[in-house]
């Protein structure tokens, strides 16, 4: 598990001065994952695996002054980039493994996650940690801002349906972890999966 942690906070940590040049046009999508997460206005909603914060702008325009905004992610650089690119304005950034979250249990109304459980060395463990956080009836957003099928192009390998953002892969991933996925969207220009925090789930530590 710190090997895999390692390896993630490497990959990361070389490119995140670089991160948003590389896919400047992805804001939109970014905003709009986070409309149709829904949040009530005064909500409370962690960014888990936030990375340059790109999601944290509109977080806190969804939950307004009185709501609470929270990025996190394992690699210090890419919590430096969103530093510099102004984003503690929006939300608080905290050094943070989503396996391991320095919050109680039920203190969120959401988790929106972009391009994370891809990088979850244990995703069941991680996605009870995510559930543990949030209240019952609380949401998930798991995002990316292009499809399955254009990542892997982009990525030079084929698509194979073990992946586990494949909706056979997937549904049932989040039923062992705590989650009931409600909406599921997998098409050029966006990957998002919309699910809600069901029964209390069983600790992942």
């Amino acid at each position: 598990m710190t090997h895999d942690l390692t390896r993630v906070r490497d990959f990361f940590g070389a490119r995140a001065a670089g991160w948003e040049a590389k896919f400047p046009d992805d804001g939109p999508a970014y905003a709009a994952a986070v409309e149709a997460l829904g949040l009530p206005p005064g909500g409370r909603v962690l960014d888990a695996g936030c990375g340059t914060g790109r999601a944290l702008p509109p977080l806190r325009a969804a939950v307004g002054p009185g709501g609470t905004v929270l990025g996190g992610d394992v690699t210090p650089e890419m919590l430096a980039e969103a530093g510099r690119r102004g984003r503690r304005e929006s939300g608080a950034l905290l050094l943070a493994d989503a396996a391991a979250l320095p919050l109680r249990d039920g203190a969120l109304d959401a988790v929106f996650a972009a391009g994370l459980i891809a990088h979850l060395p244990d995703p069941v463990s991680s996605l009870r940690e995510l559930a543990r956080v949030v209240r019952p009836g609380g949401r998930l957003a798991l995002f990316h801002p292009v499809g399955r099928a254009a990542l892997a192009a982009r990525q030079g390998r084929r698509l194979t349906e073990d992946d586990l953002r494949a909706e056979p892969r997937l549904r049932p991933l989040l039923a062992r972890s705590g989650w009931r996925l409600e909406t599921y969207v997998d098409e050029d220009d966006r990957f998002l999966a919309l699910a809600v925090r069901a029964d209390a789930p069983h600790s992942g530590r």
